[in-house]
């Protein structure tokens, strides 16, 4: 079973995940490369106080990081870190699935040739 941060940072990631509008932000910036607050809004229908409140959350889950520019402009950047971190958290969770999962196959199996 994943180790309890694992699943802190996990449980971080898909409560982020869950809203459409920062996955929508995810997306643009996974096409778009980094961008402030502002690029965002120029591109999603979501005004650019959503946008920033919408990247503190991604920021504070770890999915983004912001990364100071000209005239005091926040970019935001994609980070994997986090999501790769999710993503052993749901691979360990389908190792631990696989065995009783197999064992319950071949039981429904050997009820099936039992019956035919």
């Amino acid at each position: 079973m994943p180790q309890p941060d694992t699943e802190a940072i996990a449980e971080q990631v898909f409560a982020a995940l869950a809203d459409p509008s920062r996955r929508a932000i995810l997306a643009a910036l996974a096409s778009g490369g980094p961008a402030t607050a502002t690029d965002l809004a120029a591109r999603l229908p979501i005004t650019r106080q959503a946008i920033a409140k919408h990247l503190a959350l991604l920021a504070e889950a770890g999915l983004v990081t912001a990364e100071p520019g000209e005239r005091r402009r926040v970019r935001y950047r994609l980070c994997s870190a986090s999501m790769q971190v999710a993503q052993q958290f749901l691979a360990a969770l389908a190792r631990d699935w696989d065995g009783p999962l197999g064992a319950l196959q071949d039981h429904l199996d050997d009820q099936a040739r039992g019956s035919t």
